[in-house]
């Protein structure tokens, strides 16, 4: 489970059960037409849901030396190609994946993004599978009915039903890319496997669960996923542009109730070591605020601007980060100790950071 650097959120995995009794429809569903019965949702993605089985070398504990992890994806290519979550298979000796016919396949590990918990696999087929229908998660609308299908708790090909509790939900930990909030029942052994709308399209690959909480359950966006597949089949990993700065807006509430130097912008609270905002004299916090219950890192620079672009906060912060290319030569504005000053970096990419799927 992904706890410690998501803070309080732990991972989640679909298991399986039977149909499920149909539901009026809402939301999206209701305005695209999509009236098929939940059995018939299930019969139809079955074959493309995938319950996972990887070994893991445990070499901190030799007593215990393998680890056996059960979860779950879904077939979007019918020559094999499965996604999951990182965290099923990252690291892992040996992958194999148990259709809903019950053939078991071995799997290679094509690529694994630790940064949206996505992993792509390849399976060892002689012949086509049945390829999901990959949605557009940008369509959904709080209310929408969605069923989850996965391997809870290794209960292989279960289907469990719920709605769209939530959308653009920021995590600690997975910070720049908002998930999908479900109250479908998902468990252990669910993991990377596919939220379903009622048109029978996926439109998210589920990978966390909150601890504190029953029935609050998050899923990375399809929209999200397809837009990475593409450099985990090219390159085994995603690239992504990187400064090194790890942070958080500064705005008018904060810059009041504070009576030190600030200006909007977004606050460096840490600087990476051998990072090119270190390299560029950047300056991390170091000290520790808690404002209104939340923790706040100050005394780092804050970012007002990147190529002459403002930067007002973290959302302003990673669109223009994205909108770089490893190996650019860019210029930040820098506020710090009440005056702006401008730095030249080169951007690299990002590396693997040790918050990377941290159990």
């Amino acid at each position: 489970m992904r706890t410690s650097a998501r803070r309080r959120a732990a991972l989640l995995a679909l298991p399986s059960l039977a149909a499920v009794a149909a539901l009026p429809l809402a939301g999206a569903a209701r305005a695209q037409g999509c009236a098929d019965p939940l059995t018939a949702i299930f019969e139809r993605l079955a074959p493309s849901v995938v319950s996972i089985q990887a070994t893991k070398i445990n070499k901190a504990r030799p007593e215990r030396r393998f680890e056996a992890v059960v979860g779950s994806g879904v077939v979007v290519e019918r020559d094999g190609q499965v996604v999951t979550n990182a965290h099923v298979v990252d690291g892992a000796a040996s992958v194999s994946a148990t259709l809903d016919s019950g053939a078991r396949h071995a799997a290679r590990v094509v690529g694994v993004d630790p940064v949206l918990d996505i992993a792509l696999l390849r399976l060892d087929v002689a012949a086509p599978l049945t390829a999901a229908r990959l949605g557009d998660s940008s369509s959904l609308r709080v209310g929408e009915e969605v069923v989850a299908i996965g391997s809870p708790i290794g209960l292989d090909h279960t289907m469990t039903r719920g709605i769209v509790s939530g959308l653009n939900r920021l995590l600690p930990g997975v910070p720049d890319q908002p998930m999908i909030q479900t109250d479908a029942p998902i468990n252990p052994g669910n993991s990377g496997g596919p939220l379903v709308n009622r048109c029978g399209a996926v439109v998210g690959i589920t990978t966390l669960i909150s601890e504190d909480a029953q029935s609050v359950g998050f899923a990375v966006p399809v929209n999200a996923v397809k837009a990475v597949l593409r450099d985990l089949r090219e390159h085994g990993r995603v690239v992504r542009p990187w400064l090194g700065i790890q942070g958080r807006t500064v705005d008018q509430r904060l810059t009041s109730l504070l009576r030190m130097p600030l200006t909007p912008g977004y606050l460096a609270e840490i600087v990476y070591e051998g990072s090119p905002a270190q390299r560029a004299g950047l300056q991390g916090g170091s000290l520790s605020v808690v404002i209104q219950g939340e923790e706040y890192l100050l005394g780092g620079d804050i970012v007002t601007a990147i190529q002459g672009q403002p930067v007002r906060g973290h959302e302003e912060y990673v669109a223009r980060v994205n909108a770089l290319r490893p190996g650019q030569r860019v210029r930040l504005t820098v506020f710090r100790d009440g005056q702006t000053r401008e730095v030249t970096l080169v951007v690299a990419e990002r590396p693997r950071l040790p918050s990377d799927l941290t159990e």
